[in-house]
């Protein structure tokens, strides 16, 4: 008898603490604003490091809330960055159009340019990291097949992946420069979603891909998956729509759960409609998603079956701190998110 109270003490105790939270609101409040447009940010320990248009760079003290921008010319251009990465020694960001610029930080407290790549058609949308040596950033086709450019030695070479070890593109196909998620990693795999409502999956950090395909609409050009996010290696979740007319809510949510291979769509109907960003919340078993785009912030805690909008704030893209605070970059500003 004795042995099973215990038990039973335990368990009681181990389901009080994996119950995830719950939000019903979320309290916006301003940590940088500028006139800008900013859709790359990453948390890097206690730092928020973002990238931005003309030229702009910087990081925000998350203790002090003091700011650092910089701005970052290419000879005679300015530069429209829309992708950025870390590791734990350095920061990365990647330009848009041709030329496509990418740089790490370098010596002095300057940024080292490492990647150039010009031509017709140049436009890259995402980047990320597996590990402190092994990155990935992609692009819009050309030649027949998405721009995927990958390093190995921590980010000081680039080399792009040809066509030959790539799946076959569709006409048109690219990934929506909207918020930098387009790309997601969980160890060694790699899941890039596209504008033709695809994913590419690799096993094996880039080396072979294979194809899956989403219930999401892709019809127009303006239409197709804009964002995902893995809560683990299994369980993961699409968003998009159509920006041009974002209440529109079929067929622009999905979720799979056995690594992307199969996906099923959610509230399909149902707002929220579109969408440039969504993150899973940590801690939340999977269950909790937040997705948000500049039509406001959405929230879900049954893994997307019914949705909450909690705010009409306007931005572009977001990442968690922890299991109740993130941070979310948009037109003009970036600012913290105190869910509650």
């Amino acid at each position: 008898m004795r042995y099973s109270f215990l038990i039973l003490i335990l368990l009681a105790s181990c389901s009080k603490v994996s119950k995830p939270i719950v939000f019903t609101s979320v309290e916006v409040s301003e940590v940088y604003t500028d006139s800008l447009s900013i859709r790359a940010i990453e948390i890097m320990g206690n730092s928020l490091a973002f990238a931005a248009n003309k030229g702009t760079f910087g990081t925000v003290d998350l203790t002090t809330g003091k700011v650092r921008a910089n701005i970052e010319k290419y000879h005679t251009t300015i530069p429209q960055f829309r992708a950025v990465a870390h590791t734990s020694n350095d920061f990365f960001m990647l330009s848009i159009e041709s030329p496509a610029l990418l740089y790490k930080t370098g010596k002095n407290g300057r940024m080292e340019l490492v990647y150039v790549e010009e031509g017709e058609g140049v436009f890259y949308d995402a980047m990320t990291f597996l590990n402190d040596m092994e990155g990935i950033a992609v692009g819009d086709s050309i030649d027949g097949c998405l721009s995927i450019i990958t390093t190995s030695d921590g980010g000081a070479t680039w080399f792009k992946t040809p066509c030959s070890q790539l799946p076959v593109g569709i006409e048109g196909e690219g990934a929506f420069a909207a918020s930098n998620t387009n790309i997601v990693t969980v160890g060694d795999e790699v899941w890039v979603a596209t504008t033709s409502g695809r994913i590419l999956y690799s096993s094996n950090k880039g080396k072979k891909w294979d194809v899956y395909t989403t219930p999401l609409r892709s019809n127009e050009p303006t239409e197709g998956i804009y964002s995902i996010d893995f809560y683990d290696n299994q369980l993961g979740v699409v968003i998009g729509g159509d920006y041009t007319n974002p209440n529109n809510a079929s067929a622009n949510k999905a979720i799979t759960k056995d690594g992307g291979k199969t996906w099923e769509l959610l509230a399909d109907g149902n707002a929220p409609g579109y969408k440039s960003c969504i993150q899973f919340v940590p801690g939340s078993s999977g269950k909790g998603m937040v997705a948000l785009g500049f039509t406001g912030i959405s929230y879900s805690s049954d893994m997307g079956l019914n949705w909450k909008e909690l705010s009409q704030d306007s931005f572009y893209t977001l990442r968690f701190q922890n299991d109740s605070v993130a941070y979310a970059a948009g037109k003009n500003r970036i600012s913290k998110l105190v869910f509650k």
